[in-house]
């Protein structure tokens, strides 16, 4: 995908659909974005997670992927391109879900980071698949599966590593 130009910041107020596909702002990076997304859910999952039981963030991040679904379309159908490179709703979910399985320790959640970034911009399919649908399920649901990817990965490492 050609790198995509970000969105003036006034472009975030102009619908607060615009505001949660962009990630607050941290998909307006000129330079890696997903990667910028991807550490803005690193950085709010602790300040996120204490408020919820498990079935409670279980909830929370359906009804993300579900609201993320539609914001992530309507921004991409606003900026002109789908999956706009400052679209990163859709690495900021698949990633709390991440964070949310992963083990506890800053080992475990930094190889989940540079894992889900791999599987992220690799697409193994059937990410690969969605990720030719061009509308907001197929934006948010290409992430899901890097996040399965990461998921299995780390819960194989654990095996291994006891």
């Amino acid at each position: 995908m050609a790198k995509s130009t970000p969105p003036p910041v006034a472009f975030l107020f102009r619908h607060p659909a615009h505001l949660i596909a962009c990630g607050f702002g941290s998909g307006l990076s000129p330079w890696a974005p997903g990667t910028i997304g991807t550490l803005f859910a690193w950085a709010s999952y602790p300040l996120l997670r204490p408020w919820f039981d498990e079935l409670g963030f279980i909830l929370l991040l359906i009804t993300c992927y579900i609201g993320g679904v539609l914001a992530c379309h309507r921004t991409g159908k606003n900026l002109g391109e789908a999956d706009h490179g400052s679209i990163v709703w859709d690495e900021i979910v698949p990633f709390w879900a991440v964070l949310f399985l992963c083990p506890e320790g800053w080992l475990w959640q930094t190889t989940a980071f540079f894992l889900f970034r791999f599987f992220d911009i690799v697409k193994p399919p059937p990410a690969c698949n969605f990720d030719r649908i061009k509308n907001g399920f197929g934006v948010m649901t290409d992430d899901v599966f890097a996040a399965a990817y990461t998921v299995l990965v780390l819960a194989l490492l654990k095996f291994i590593l006891g």
